[in-house]
């Protein structure tokens, strides 16, 4: 990919937005961070300010956006249940109404756009791990349904821009990630349990904790999303994430270790429509990206914890 390019980064002052514009500043790119700040963070990117290759802009892309780019990374929507059940007619429009403003962006200045999907458009999968070809099983009345359909009709509108407009799309399935700048109220199991244990409070396991789940460390997500945007061909859409699983107990008890915490577990009742499984099928983006991660959940976490404890005693960097 050629140097100096303007790269829009919708969501860019949230947990992985700031990753993203961070490392696209690191190659040399003109990036122009657009957040509501809903659930971003100034914060996020407050060091990142300082660079004349760097623009926030503040702006809900609800609305209509007038922007000159090469290229548009959206990751706009809140992504943990605690935050997008909060207003969920707001967390549609985000993926539905937020997203042909983007596209349509992308077709006035000709810009290649990489969508940020989810694992959430397989819902509890009838299939393990999950391929790209699996069409999910959706429960369209839950809590959940908000994000979930809201992302897959996200999907629909990337193909059906691509095939009636030529619009040069990318659609990312983003599997669980973790890391630095997490929100650490946002509800997700990394956060929740790292939280938790350095407060010395039980750490909340929903049901036997036998579901499992797999854990991508946020460094090596970034490098996927930037591999897909530099493709050449659109692919459809591409599994991003760690294919290796773990229970939720299991986690928990290397949260403790990792931690040297003494809390113990606290059993709940499952939240409705919370999936059995959840593991990518991660050959595509090994065939055609060249991709797979590279950090072990081990070492993800004591970067994690060691985040947390700054960021919990005021001093985050």
């Amino acid at each position: 990919m050629a140097e100096g390019k303007t790269i829009v980064v919708t969501g860019g002052a949230g947990f992985l937005g700031s990753h993203l514009c961070e490392r696209l500043l690191e190659s040399g790119h003109d990036v122009i961070c657009v957040d509501n700040l809903f659930t971003g963070s100034k914060e996020n990117i407050r060091h990142l300010l300082r660079d004349n290759h760097f623009e926030f802009i503040r702006h809900d892309i609800v609305e209509p956006l007038y922007l000159e780019c090469d290229e548009i990374y959206n990751l706009a929507c809140p992504a943990s249940p605690v935050h997008y059940q909060v207003n969920p007619i707001k967390t549609i429009k985000t993926s539905t109404l937020g997203m042909v403003n983007m596209l349509g962006l992308a077709k006035r200045v000709g810009a290649r756009l990489l969508q940020a999907s989810t694992s959430e458009v397989y819902g509890d999968p009838g299939v393990h791990p999950q391929p790209e070809s699996y069409r999910g099983n959706v429960n369209i009345l839950s809590l959940r349904a908000c994000y979930d359909e809201g992302k897959r009709v996200a999907e629909t509108l990337c193909m059906d821009y691509h095939r009636q407009n030529g619009v040069d799309v990318r659609i990312a399935r983003i599997f669980n990630t973790y890391g630095p700048r997490m929100h650490p109220h946002d509800g997700r199991v990394v956060s929740n349990f790292i939280v938790q244990a350095l407060a010395g409070k039980p750490l909340t396991v929903y049901g036997n904790g036998e579901q499992t789940r797999s854990f991508c460390y946020v460094d090596d997500l970034m490098g996927g999303l930037i591999r897909l945007m530099e493709h050449p061909k659109s692919l459809g859409p591409v599994n991003l994430g760690n294919p290796e699983e773990i229970a939720v107990r299991d986690l928990a008890q290397l949260v403790l270790k990792l931690a040297k915490s003494r809390s113990k577990l606290s059993r709940h009742p499952l939240p409705a429509d919370d999936p059995r499984q959840r593991c990518p099928d991660i050959r595509l983006a090994k065939q055609k990206l060249g991709w797979q991660p590279r950090v072990s959940l081990e070492k993800g976490l004591q970067k994690t914890i060691g985040y947390f404890r700054r960021a919990l005693s005021g001093s985050p960097r």
